[in-house]
Formats: C-alpha cells, sequence, structure tokens
C-alpha cells in the first residue's frame, strides 16, 4: 500500500524498492500519435537483485523476503498482443558486430572516439527521515514496485529469454539442480550474464538485449497500479533472487500525463517532448526513479513520416521506413545513467545547417597544462563500475569539439545559424580545455517550443534551450549554452547520490559557465575579471531578493541535513519539497551554490581550484557523490586552509544546512593573510609591540570578533582604524561584498547607461507633465472664453 504523504509538504515519493531489485536496462517500443496525443507500447526490463538482498544472502540469511502491505487490490493483467513473438526473429546468424545496436535497417553509427560512457554505482540512495518503505503484514509474495503515474497499464508478463537462438552461450555457468525450478533459474542465469557481459563486449549485449525483448512471454504477472506506483508480483515467488528478471510491461501514456507536453512549435506545428517535470519520466514509462538505479537504455520509436526524434542517445539515429508514411527512429545508450535523464522531443524539427565549417579558434593562454598527474588519472583504473568510458579512451582524451547537430522550427532557422552555430565549437573547446575530456560522444542542441518554462535543459547526449535565449544576442546565448554544457560534467556524468543536493549539479554549472564563457570570447584577465564582478553582482541581488521573498526552508542547500544520503529498507525515499509549486521558479541552489564555489575559488587562487576541479571529475564521473565528497576532496588538496578553520563541518554550518544568505563570504581570511593586513596596519601607525602581540593571537581566533576584542586594548582610534580597515581586507561578509563590485569597470558602465536613461526618462515625464499642464491651462482658458462669450 502506498504511504500516506502530507500534503502540506508537497514531498515527491520514490516508490521503486531499489534495494530488493534494479533494472540494469531498459529496451522501449513505441509508438507517437500525434492525433490522441498518446505514446504507446511496450518496456522490457531486465533486473538484477538489489545489493541489500546480495548482502544478506552473502551473510547467510534466509534471503531478503520483503514484506508488503495487502491493502492494494491486487488484479490480474488484461490481455494484450505482443507485437514481435518469434524469437528467431534474431537469429544467431546475424552478426551483432553489423546489428550492432542499430535499430531495423539502421548502420552502426559509432566510431572510434570512445564515444560509450558513463557507469553505475551500487551504493545507497538518499533518503529522508519520513521513508516511504512498503512493509506486509500478511502476504509473503515479493512485489516488485516501480515509479509509474498518468499510465495505463494494459498487461504484465514474464519473458522467455531462454527461447532466443543463439543464447546458450550465456548459460554454461548456470547450475541448475532443482527440476521444478530448472527453467525458472535458467532465465535469472541468462539475464544475469547478459547484464554483466564485460563493456568491451558492448554492441554484442545490446544485440542480444534487442533479441531478448522480442522473445515471447511465459506467464502473465499481477499487477496494480497506484497513484505514484506499479506493483508486480508473480504467484507463490517471495524473493528477489526468484522474481523474474526479464518483464514485458504493455502501457499506454495520457494526453494529460505530466511527464511530456503536448504542444506546437513556432512555426504551428504539433511536437511532444519532455519539459522536465517535477514528477521526472515516471508518466513516460514506468520505471526506477531513484538516481542510485542507474541503467542502460534503448528506444525504437515510430511516427509519421514528417517528424523527427530525437533522444539522449549515443547514435545520430537515422529513421527507417516501415511502410508507407511511417518512420522508425532507434537510439541507444552504454553508459549506466538515472531514469530520471531519460529525453525525447518530437516534432517537425529542421537541422539547421551552414555552407562551411568555421575554425575553433583557442586561446593557448588559457589551456590547463597536462600534468603528470593528468596522466596518471587517465592510467589509474577509473572508480566506477566498469563500463566503455571515454576517459579510457586515448582518443576522446584528444577530442576537443565533439561531432554536434542543432534543430529548430522553420521559422527559427536563420536565427539559430546566425547567433548559435557558431557559438557551439567555441563553448565545447572552452569547456574542453577547463575540464578535460568530453564525457559525452555527442551533442545535439534543440530550440523548445515557446512553452517551455526555463531558459535551458540538459539531458545525456542533447540540450534543450528556449527560443528567448536568441534575441539576446551572442552573450546570452553563449553564457547559457556554457551552462548547459557544464552539466555534462556535473548532474550528468557526476550525480548527485541525494536529489535535494540540486546545488551539485546547479551551482557548478552556475559558475563554470562563467569560466567557459569568459574562454570561449578570449578574453584577457581583466575583462575576464570585470565580466565575472558584474555577473556576481547581478547574482547577488536576485539571491538577496529570493532570500527575502521566499519561505526559509526552501532556501536550505542540504535540507536533510545529517540523513543526507541515507538508505531506506527497501530504497524507497521521497524528495523532499519535490513537488512545491514555487520551488520550480527558485533559484537558490544555483545562486547560493555558487556563491560557495566562488568564495572557495577566491580563497584558494583561481587557477589551484580549477585544476582541484578537474582532478574531481577524473576521480568521480560516472558516480554519485555528496557534498563532503567534494568538500573532502578539495580540503584535502589544500591542507593549509583547515589550519585557518576551514572545514567541511562549517561549510556545512554557514552554507549548506542553514536558510538565508551566508554572514561570511570566505574571500581571503586565512590567518597567514590576517598577520598580513594586521602587520601593515601596524607598521603604518609604528605599533609594532601591538602588532607582535596581535600575530601571536591571530591563528587561535576563529573569526573576526576576536580581532575587534584584541582591538579594544588599543587606543579608541586605532581600534577603529583596526576594524574598518580589517574588514574591508580580511574578511568581507556577503552582504557588503555588493561594494566591491561596485569598483568593477563593467559595473560602472551599466551603472551609468541605467543612470543615464533614468533622467532622460525623468526629463521626458516632466515635459510631459509641463506640456499637459500647459494644454490643460489653454482649455481652462478656452472654456471660460466659450462661457462668458454665451
Amino acid at each position: 500500500m502506498e504511504p500516506q504523504l502530507d500534503p502540506m509538504k508537497d514531498d515527491l515519493p520514490l516508490m521503486a524498492n531499489t534495494s530488493h531489485m534494479l533494472v540494469k536496462h531498459y529496451v522501449l517500443d513505441l509508438d507517437v500519435d500525434f492525433k490522441s496525443q498518446v505514446i504507446e507500447g511496450f518496456i522490457v526490463l531486465f533486473l538484477e537483485t538489489g545489493s541489500r538482498y546480495r548482502r544478506a544472502s552473502s551473510t547467510g540469511e534466509e534471503g531478503c523476503q520483503s514484506q508488503f502491505d495487502e491493502t492494494c487490490k491486487i488484479r490480474a493483467s488484461e490481455q494484450g498482443h505482443v507485437p514481435v513473438s518469434n524469437a528467431s526473429a534474431c537469429s544467431s546468424k546475424m552478426e551483432y558486430n553489423d546489428f550492432a545496436v542499430c535499430g531495423k535497417g539502421e548502420k552502426d553509427t559509432s566510431d572510434k572516439n570512445g564515444n560509450h560512457s558513463n557507469e553505475e554505482q551500487a551504493s545507497g540512495i538518499s533518503s529522508s527521515k519520513n521513508c516511504c518503505d512498503i512493509e506486509n503484514h500478511g502476504n509473503e509474495d515479493f512485489l516488485l514496485v516501480l515509479d509509474c503515474c498518468d499510465l495505463s497499464v494494459l498487461k504484465v508478463e514474464e519473458v522467455d529469454v531462454a527461447a532466443v537462438s543463439g543464447i546458450e552461450k550465456f548459460t554454461r555457468s548456470a547450475k541448475l539442480t532443482d527440476v521444478s525450478k530448472e527453467l525458472a533459474n535458467l532465465r535469472n542465469q541468462i539475464v544475469h550474464e547478459l547484464v554483466t557481459l564485460p563493456s568491451d563486449r558492448w554492441k554484442e549485449q545490446l544485440y542480444y538485449y534487442t533479441c531478448c525483448s522480442q522473445a515471447p512471454g511465459c506467464g502473465e504477472l499481477l499487477f496494480a497500479t497506484g497513484t505514484w506506483s506499479l506493483e508486480i508480483r508473480k504467484s507463490g515467488i517471495r524473493t528477489p533472487a526468484d522474481f523474474p528478471h526479464a518483464i514485458r510491461i504493455q502501457y499506454k501514456t495520457k494526453p494529460e500525463g505530466r511527464s511530456v507536453t503536448w504542444t506546437t512549435d513556432q512555426s504551428g506545428r504539433p511536437c511532444v517532448y519532455t519539459m522536465g517535470s517535477p514528477i521526472n519520466n515516471r508518466a513516460l514509462f514506468p520505471c526506477q526513479e531513484p538516481p542510485i538505479a542507474l541503467s542502460t537504455w534503448q528506444a525504437s520509436v515510430r511516427t509519421a513520416a514528417s517528424f523527427v526524434v530525437l533522444m539522449s542517445g549515443e547514435n545520430s539515429a537515422e529513421p527507417v521506413q516501415l511502410q508507407e508514411g511511417i518512420m522508425s527512429w532507434y537510439y541507444y545508450v552504454t553508459m549506466p545513467m538515472p531514469a530520471s535523464t531519460f529525453t525525447i522531443a518530437v516534432g517537425c524539427w529542421q537541422e539547421v545547417k551552414q555552407s562551411f565549417t568555421p575554425a575553433v579558434q583557442t586561446n593557448n593562454e588559457f589551456s590547463l597544462p597536462c600534468s603528470q598527474a593528468d596522466f596518471r588519472w587517465h592510467e589509474e583504473s577509473c572508480g566506477h563500475v566498469e563500463y566503455p568510458c571515454r576517459f579510457q579512451s586515448p582518443a576522446a582524451r584528444l577530442q576537443r569539439v565533439i561531432p554536434y547537430r542543432v534543430f529548430a522550427p522553420w521559422c527559427l532557422m536563420k536565427c539559430c545559424e546566425e547567433h548559435l552555430l557558431q557559438l557551439i565549437p567555441q563553448c565545447l573547446s572552452a569547456a574542453y580545455t577547463t575540464l578535460g575530456t568530453h564525457p559525452f560522444s555527442r551533442l545535439d542542441v534543440l530550440i523548445v517550443p515557446s512553452n517551455f518554462s526555463s531558459l535551458g535543459m540538459a539531458s545525456p547526449h542533447i540540450i534543450f534551450l528556449s527560443q528567448s535565449v536568441l534575441p539576446g544576442g551572442r552573450h546570452l546565448c553563449g553564457t547559457r549554452l556554457c551552462h548547459e554544457i557544464a552539466h555534462a560534467w556535473f548532474g550528468l556524468a557526476i550525480g548527485a547520490r541525494d536529489w535535494t543536493e540540486e546545488w551539485i549539479s546547479e551551482g557548478f554549472a552556475t559558475f563554470l559557465e562563467d569560466v567557459f564563457w569568459a574562454r570561449a570570447q578570449q578574453l584577457s584577465h581583466d575583462e575576464e575579471k570585470a565580466q565575472q564582478e558584474l555577473k556576481a553582482l547581478l547574482r547577488w541581488r536576485r539571491l538577496r531578493d529570493e532570500v527575502q521573498n521566499s519561505e526559509e526552508e526552501l532556501q536550505v542547500l542540504r535540507p536533510n541535513k545529517e540523513s543526507t544520503g541515507e538508505v531506506s529498507e527497501s530504497g524507497a525515499s521521497i524528495v523532499k519539497h519535490g513537488l512545491k509549486a514555487e520551488k520550480i521558479f527558485m533559484q537558490v541552489h544555483y545562486l547560493k551554490g555558487y556563491f560557495l564555489l566562488r568564495s572557495l575559488a577566491r580563497r584558494i587562487g583561481g587557477a589551484s581550484y580549477l585544476a582541484s576541479l578537474r582532478k574531481f571529475v577524473n576521480k568521480f564521473h560516472g558516480q554519485l557523490v555528496l557534498s563532503q565528497d567534494f568538500l573532502s576532496m578539495l580540503l584535502e588538496d589544500v591542507p593549509e586552509q583547515k589550519e585557518s578553520g576551514l572545514t567541511v563541518e562549517s561549510i556545512f554550518t554557514n552554507w549548506l544546512d542553514s536558510s538565508g544568505i551566508p554572514k561570511v563570504l570566505f574571500l581571503v581570511e586565512n590567518s597567514i593573510d590576517c598577520r598580513t593586513a594586521a602587520s601593515s596596519i601596524a607598521q603604518k601607525l609604528k605599533l609594532h609591540s601591538y602588532c607582535c602581540k596581535m600575530l601571536n593571537w591571530l591563528p587561535e581566533m576563529k573569526d573576526f570578533s576576536g580581532i575587534l576584542l584584541l582591538s579594544m586594548s588599543l587606543k579608541m582610534s586605532l581600534a577603529s582604524f583596526l576594524q574598518s580597515t580589517l574588514k574591508s581586507q580580511i574578511r568581507k561578509p556577503l552582504l557588503e561584498e555588493g561594494e566591491t563590485w561596485k569598483e568593477s569597470r563593467l559595473v560602472q558602465q551599466v551603472s551609468g547607461e541605467v543612470t543615464k536613461w533614468i533622467r532622460t526618462n525623468q526629463r521626458i515625464r516632466k515635459s510631459g507633465k509641463k506640456k499637459r499642464r500647459q494644454d490643460e491651462g489653454t482649455f481652462q482658458k478656452e472654456v471660460l472664453f466659450l462661457i462668458q462669450d454665451g
């Protein structure tokens, strides 16, 4: 039974019991019908037992019999039709190197640049104190729980993967002793061998995923749908190990489903796309939503010939005609990622092309040198579970600009060619110069319909951009593009283990947006600094306004605090405030996270800080992280900062676990800088004795108030001088940093322009009032004249 959530809290439930079973791969076979605004078809799930069950089994415990409450009515599923029941359709005579992972009739578009990447992690997912575990008080059958919403589920059945021709190779290690369970164990053993194939056999793996997905069914499964979940069971099966490891679900979406939006593009043509819904993709297909459920996928999508299907996929799909007027598009991903990152867009998109390929100019001044440490990171094995990782590919590590395409409605093609197309290689090159290897092998950029509620959204291999960035010219378009490109590293290749820590994705992308864009523009050091100071001022004002006009609990970047990243018994959890309406429009996780990273960069030094980011990417790509993973690694690289009192705990207290604006912005606050500033002041006043006392005490002082207390022993004039000077030179509260931004050349130019137009507007209004008064006086005189004359 689904738990009763507090409607006042608007928490998002993640119902999937990922600790018991994990989806390793999805095969989708879908039809898109614009007349009925429905996507329907089949999805096949390939599963493995979860980490919690495996641990229990290894210690000799009697299975991991998850007990579930049977208050929901379990009903038999309806009859449905399996489109391909002949397992010989994927005969072993067909070479999987030729089939590659391509859909019906497609050619393999992979190259030698290591274009298959990322990974999966078997550690726990986030949860809050109020977990959504479903427990049983009677029924002993194991329940597989999937996240599901706004879907019509028609049928669920077990797939007979043993019927696939040529599958015998995956049964050699199977130990079958119990005759009664022989066939069921054989099927599960086949799936286990398939999902654990070495990464260098990825083509063979995807080939057999396709064949198995088309195998006949071997028994329907009982299921029930709730508000947030789909629960599946097989009568008599009590443990995840015995539950079918390959199941097929026939379903269709609903027009009102919240994962996709049906609309028209700017040219008035119909389209549908995933718009980044708060409920993610559970209204597009049944799935496991928790971030720990990293999986791969492949999808065949059929629609009318006039439409183009774009999707998260490593291949640049080409359509194959199935029948007159119907085309099929096939995409695949070998990089395990959360199901929430799956993205699709179907519309009458036009590819934007240019007659020449511009040379990508790079400024060597900004290139980070490839140190011996860089090569050592690449030579060492990656920290993630095995998969075809681009960070281990020599060709991918040298690929400054990955292949890219731009799509847009017909009416925006010219604008995209003028403002967007030429910026992409510059921004990709700048990102590579900063962080190194691109995590993904290619990139599609799509200008989405005008109802898109954001400026951009990044997903694996595809970026959605709002039409609003195009009229803004080169700067607005470039900065937003850099922000979304940054998500390839922070948000996708490196994900947050706890979804409430959004700042790990958005804070880093906001910070790196400035770095990428400055390098794409090839700005000088002074120009880069001036531009970043101006943007910092604008962001500071937005943050200040948001903090003043929002609930305090929504301003906390780590709302679960010490419980962040904890795992519930079944793996089910909630995302705190995940459905809060106003949270969608808030930028506190962007801005507050940005200022934390900015303050650390200024304290450590820009070059050293970017080197640490690059090291973090090489160490943690393909993994899920928590805030402390980054902060601990950063402080280990700069141990002198610990001596000055900067710790992970202090950052939690000041930045991540509290609401509002941090009282202190760490700009220059280590004791060495304090001693330098104090010594300079004291020498000017020829007060060396006081200076010596101060320098002896400073290392023990934790905050600025200690300096002020010491200064009270001095003369009042010295105390006042030290207070004002040290306050500006040593430790600048965030509330006062805006004063330093005013010294920026760009800020002064903008302020001058604003002042000019305000005065111009005032003059116009004054002259208008004067003219109106004159007109009113003339009118009154004319009326009096008429009255007198009458």
